[in-house]
């Protein structure tokens, strides 16, 4: 297999609602001393796509209900943040004074609804960040906009830090693909060293390559929200594809219900 390099992209601004991910991600690209090539895998973070589309909220400005308060009461937590999990969710999993589990609209799990004020401006004093409405979305026109601006299609992928059921710590995970292969089921067509037939293996790529993305990018104050991953090419494909979205567990097979 050819080996797999994660490039940080340096330089890029603070973004805002409105700013041209696209193109910031083209001129980091080119500060790198890198040409985009197919087979390339361009991976963000989902901060500053939710930058860019506007999903900053203030806390002052939420209406509270009654269920979020009973929520708040019951956790030490604020109740408009309460309110925004709530109305970032279908479902509540777990309420603790630590994290509230649930399960966001797009179907992923996570805590708070993946609302957060780290590295947001005005986090101090009340505003957070949502998630892009519609992440698949997101990085299909992310991908349409790159190959605008260069002629090349790298597949793309929307990534964020996520906490997993039996493991401490996060590790980034993609939320939003377009162009990649989200899991590779090997059931029933691989072999194992012994010629046994593969019967459960179906490996997460996108999550895999959000991993190695985020290690490359950081996790607090490197200001490098975005990575050209390279040596996945094989996983890449001209078709925007199902999306992270496919690599959900149907609720139905949900072990922790």
């Amino acid at each position: 297999m050819t080996a797999i390099r994660a490039i940080s992209l340096h330089g890029m601004p603070l973004f805002a609602a409105g700013t041209d991910v696209a193109r910031e991600v083209c001129a980091a690209i080119d500060r790198a001393g890198e040409v985009l090539a197919s087979g390339d895998i361009v991976v963000v973070a989902q901060k500053i796509v939710s930058k860019r589309e506007g999903r900053l909220v203030a806390l002052s400005t939420v209406e509270v209900g009654e269920e979020a308060r009973r929520i708040a009461a019951e956790t030490g937590r604020e109740p408009e943040m309460v309110q925004l999990i709530l109305d970032e969710s279908t479902e509540l999993l777990r309420t603790t004074p630590v994290a509230i589990v649930a399960r966001h609209r797009t179907g992923h799990v996570l805590a708070n609804a993946g609302i957060d004020a780290s590295n947001v401006d005005g986090g101090d004093s009340g505003t957070v960040l949502l998630w892009p409405v519609d992440p698949d979305a997101s990085a299909r026109a992310l991908r349409a906009e790159i190959a605008a601006l260069t002629g090349v299609r790298p597949a793309v992928v929307i990534a964020d830090s996520m906490g997993r059921a039996w493991r401490v710590g996060t590790v980034g995970t993609a939320i939003g693909c377009a162009g990649l292969t989200v899991v590779e089921d090997r059931r029933g067509t691989g072999v194992d060293l012994f010629g046994r037939t593969l019967q459960a293996t179906q490996i997460a790529v996108a999550d895999s390559i959000a991993a190695i993305a985020a290690l490359a990018m950081g996790e607090s104050d490197e200001g490098t929200p975005a990575a050209l991953v390279r040596g996945c090419g094989a996983w890449v494909g001209e078709d925007d594809g199902p999306g992270a979205a496919s690599g959900l567990r149907p609720i139905a097979q949900d072990m922790f219900r």
